[in-house]
């Protein structure tokens, strides 16, 4: 790793960071700020929701609808959603285009002047993107938590709350390093911000549909959504071993074929 190059990233990524994470913060608090209002509306919306097909809550972790009404529910159902899908976004478009900033500005002669070798240039970026997504996970939860501690009519599971925000990290950086991979296949410089956009989507889209429509619940298993828990209201809810080992395993296979692919691509002034 090159420290030089480090911080230079640090600093080109720094106004994304903050404006993604304070959007998402943003939301969380302004979502769990309408808790009160949600409880005292309780018969009201339970009509509502009765009309609604039988699955249609599963796909946010609410196996129960009385779960909602619990503050640690209201917010797995309403909140997770932001970094589930707002953070795995962020976290792909700044992978995806990291590698590929200085050929997509036309000043690659910029990094090929320094005397760095190719694994320090990879490394230092990956660096950057790992500390990022660390940064946002970490802010988000801790406005999360605050929100929770504000609104809360009851004692909830602190335990609970941190596993949720485990998966929701795992996720993140499954998607950071797949965003890695995507750009060393790019043999030219072309920005691939829309196409990681919209594989996020469709993975998501994937992981509904399996949940909401009972034949189709196996190919919910394409998606690495379905890997992460929201049952957080389950006494047994907890970190399962196979979702780790998933996100785990295709995190480390992805960086690994990112970095020897990158050491061989052509860099394009």
């Amino acid at each position: 790793m090159n420290s030089n190059l480090f911080i230079r990233e640090l600093r080109n990524n720094a106004l994304s960071l903050v404006i993604w994470t304070g959007v998402i913060s943003a939301l969380t608090a302004l979502t769990m700020s309408f808790y009160g209002i949600f409880l005292e509306n309780n018969q009201n919306i339970l009509a509502m929701i009765s009309i609604l097909p039988e699955g249609t809550l599963q796909f946010k972790g609410i196996s129960d609808v009385n779960d909602l009404f619990s503050v640690l529910g209201f917010y797995s159902a309403n909140n997770v959603i932001y970094m589930l899908v707002l953070g795995s976004i962020y976290s792909i478009v700044l992978s995806s285009g990291i590698l590929l900033r200085e050929e997509e500005n036309k000043t690659a002669e910029f990094l090929l002047a320094w005397p760095l070798t190719r694994g320090e240039i990879f490394f230092s970026k990956a660096l950057v993107v790992l500390l990022n997504v660390v940064v946002i996970n970490i802010v988000t939860a801790v406005t999360g938590y605050i929100s929770l501690e504000i609104v809360k009519r009851e004692p909830f599971s602190t335990d609970a709350f941190l596993v949720m925000s485990v998966y929701t990290l795992l996720l993140n950086l499954f998607f950071a390093s797949l965003g890695l991979f995507m750009s060393t296949l790019v043999k030219k410089a072309r920005p691939i911000t829309t196409l990681s956009i919209g594989l996020v989507l469709i993975l998501y889209f994937i992981f509904t549909i399996s949940n909401i429509t009972e034949g189709l619940s196996m190919i919910g298993y394409a998606s690495p959504y379905k890997f992460v828990s929201l049952d957080t209201l389950n006494p047994e809810y907890g970190i399962e071993l196979t979702s780790v080992l998933y996100f785990f395993t295709f995190s480390l296979v992805f960086m690994l074929f990112s970095f020897r692919l990158y050491r061989k691509k052509d860099i394009y002034l």
